[in-house]
C-alpha cells in the first residue's frame, strides 16, 4: 500500500468510526457504515451518500482533456449509483459488443469436409474419450492447417495428421494420414515386433517442417522408458 492509501483508510476510520458514548446504552450499531454498504446493495436507487469527487486525479485529468472528455471509449461514470448497478451496465455493454461478432462469425462458419474417424458402440454406457492430443498448427508459408491427434483404441502407437488448405475450395494430398511408431526404433529386422513397441504420449509441431513427439516404450526397461523424437513431415 502507498502512503496515500494508508492516509485514505485512516481518514475513513476517523470520520466514520468515532466513539459515540451517548449510544453505548442503546442496542444496535454505534458506527456509521452506510457509506460502505450503499455501494454493495443490489438496487437501482441512488446512493444515500454519493462520493465527493473533488480533488480526484482521474476526474481532474478527464475534465482537462479535450479529447477524452466526451470519448465513447471510456466507460461512463455513475457517481450516484452502486457497484451492482455499474456491474449490470458494464455487462450489458460487453454483451452488446460481443453479439455482432458472434453473429458474423457464426454465419461464416460452414462444414468443409466430413471424415469418419472411429465408431463407438450404441450401448447406454457413457462413450469413452477416444480423441486425444489435438494440437493445431498453421503453416503460413503453404497456407495449410494441421491437426495432430491420437485415437485411444487399438492404435495407441499411431499418431494422425490431418491437413486442410486455408482456402476450403482447394484440396491437399494425403489430407489424413497415420504414422505408426510401433517398432520403428528396432535395430534390426530380427528383433521381435513386440519387444520394443512404442506409443505416443504427446506431439507438437516444432516448426513448419518438423514434428516433435514423446514416445513411451510399452515394455518399460530402465533408461528406455521415454524417447523424444524429431520427425520431418516429408
Amino acid at each position: 500500500m502507498t502512503q496515500k492509501d494508508i492516509t485514505f483508510v485512516a481518514d475513513f476510520l476517523t470520520e466514520h468510526f468515532n466513539e459515540a458514548p451517548e449510544l453505548y446504552n442503546r442496542k444496535g450499531k454505534y458506527f456509521n457504515v452506510e457509506r460502505v454498504g450503499q455501494y454493495l446493495k443490489d438496487e437501482d436507487d441512488d446512493l444515500v451518500s454519493p462520493p465527493n469527487t473533488e480533488g480526484n486525479q482521474w476526474f481532474n485529468f478527464l475534465k482537462n482533456s479535450t479529447h477524452l472528455k466526451e470519448s465513447p471509449l471510456l466507460f461512463p461514470y455513475y457517481p450516484e449509483k452502486s457497484l451492482h448497478f455499474v456491474k449490470r451496465q458494464m455487462e450489458g455493454v460487453i454483451d452488446q459488443c460481443l453479439q455482432k461478432p458472434a453473429d458474423v462469425i457464426g454465419k461464416s462458419v460452414h462444414q468443409a469436409v466430413c471424415m469418419s474417424l472411429y465408431k463407438t458402440s450404441q450401448s447406454e454406457d457413457s462413450t469413452p474419450r477416444l480423441f486425444k492430443l489435438p494440437f493445431l498448427w498453421n503453416d503460413k508459408t503453404s497456407n495449410i492447417h494441421y491437426v495432430l491427434f491420437t485415437i485411444l483404441e487399438n492404435c495407441i502407437s499411431k499418431i494422425y495428421i490431418l491437413r486442410r488448405h486455408t482456402d476450403t475450395s482447394r484440396s491437399v494430398s494425403n489430407g489424413l494420414l497415420a504414422v505408426d511408431f510401433g517398432n520403428f526404433l528396432n535395430n534390426s529386422i530380427n528383433e521381435s515386433s513386440d519387444s520394443r513397441c512404442y506409443s505416443c504420449l504427446d506431439a507438437h509441431f516444432y516448426d513448419d517442417e518438423t514434428v516433435t513427439v514423446v514416445l513411451k516404450e510399452s515394455v518399460e526397461q530402465e533408461g528406455k522408458e521415454r524417447v523424444l523424437a524429431q520427425l520431418p513431415l516429408s
